[in-house]
């Protein structure tokens, strides 16, 4: 039953991904008329993670999983735009939706969820040589964030200048991509890690069988990163779409040296 809600889901995000392409190509006016389909873009991609997640863990263990992943993104999210910590001085305009709280739009923490995960399963896929060796955990972790912060680097200026979805305000002497600061990634990678902190022991099986080879976070990671990138081609942000295109290739490369092993 849950892969073939899977099953569903993934064929809704598709046809999503695919009308959200169209709409970015189709200019402006047509980007204003149909804004809601970004925002069905991002619930539809955190929904096929979790119910992938479930075809994996049983549903205490993906319950608690989501959760955690949610309460902590948003009480990060929450805590910057108070202070500007951890991810640096911004602030969100109504352009992704409506704020929790009058502090930060409602579908960042599914932005969140699909990011994490979708980067846990990559980096499970491209430390796949390494699976048995002794610090293979701390490896996942860490390659998590890494693919987590990479994840906001093409986001960034699809985020800022394309959709205007939130507003730095970044000194002049601080080294920035498209606005946002160094501190943001590093934030974005720190964030992850102590999220994974708390939800490692629950993505362990409790009685561990054979599983079959997981693609779809490789899918959805990289189809995310090219709707930021048509985005920005749309704008004509070619270093975005070129530093874009080159993270996803080098994903996809290691991506396919792990599978092959």
């Amino acid at each position: 039953m849950t892969r073939t809600i899977h099953r569903v889901a993934f064929g809704l995000f598709l046809v999503c991904f695919v009308a959200s392409v169209a709409v970015l190509l189709g200019g402006q006016a047509v980007a204003e008329r149909w804004h809601w389909i970004e925002q069905l873009l991002i619930v539809l991609a955190a929904i096929t993670t979790v119910v992938n997640l479930g075809c994996r863990l049983s549903a205490q263990n993906a319950t608690v999983v989501v959760v955690l992943i949610g309460l902590f993104a948003t009480i990060a999210e929450m805590m910057d735009a108070r202070s500007g910590v951890p991810f640096g001085p911004r602030t969100f305009t109504d352009a992704l939706g409506d704020k929790m709280l009058r502090s930060v739009p409602w579908p960042m923490p599914l932005l969140w969820l699909a990011a994490i995960l979708n980067s846990r399963g990559l980096a499970r896929i491209l430390l796949r040589p390494y699976r048995k060796t002794t610090y293979y955990g701390f490896w996942l972790i860490g390659v998590t964030g890494l693919l987590t912060a990479a994840f906001a680097v093409t986001l960034e200026p699809f985020a800022t200048a394309v959709k205007h979805y939130w507003l730095w305000q970044t000194p002049a002497r601080v080294l920035a991509w498209h606005t946002a600061p160094w501190a943001n990634f590093l934030g974005w990678f720190a964030t992850t890690i102590l999220i994974l902190g708390f939800t490692t022991p629950w993505f362990i099986h409790k009685h561990p069988l054979p599983q079959s080879m997981d693609l779809l976070p490789l899918f959805l990671w990289v189809l995310l990163s090219l709707y930021f990138a048509t985005g920005c081609a749309t704008q004509r942000i070619w270093d975005a779409v070129v530093v874009t295109g080159l993270i996803t290739g080098v994903v996809i490369a290691l991506a396919v040296r792990g599978v092959r092993t």
